[in-house]
């Protein structure tokens, strides 16, 4: 059943964002963008960890779950170094999937040509 509960959430997600592209002829950086902070906003409500624990995978890996990390992180970080640990909290968890982005996106660029 998890299976199924994530897929449709993720689908879901996807669909949300393919509606927006096509009817507000938005961008793939403004869709981006606002799924991160749609990740906050829902995490601040306490609505995306209740979602994980319904769809696991199916709310992890979309972007939104990006939001989600960084919330966590800049709370979690706060409560022991107050303000300045918000700043600091927001890439403790999210951390590994941005070197990871870096990285695999550097040998992707060494293995192809860009066209234009």
């Amino acid at each position: 059943m998890i299976y199924l509960n994530a897929f449709l959430v993720a689908g879901v997600i996807c669909g949300i964002g393919q509606f927006l592209v096509d009817r507000f002829k938005l961008t793939p950086g403004h869709i981006t963008s606002w799924f991160v902070v749609a990740g906050v906003v829902l995490d601040s409500f306490n609505l995306y960890d209740k979602l994980i624990q319904f769809s696991g995978a199916g709310a992890l890996v979309p972007i939104t779950s990006f939001g989600h990390s960084l919330l966590h992180g800049a709370l979690a970080r706060s409560e022991d170094l107050g303000l300045l640990g918000i700043g600091m909290g927001m890439f403790d968890i999210t951390a590994s999937g941005i070197t990871a982005a870096i990285i695999f996106s550097f040998l992707v660029a060494l293995i192809f040509k860009p066209k234009g």
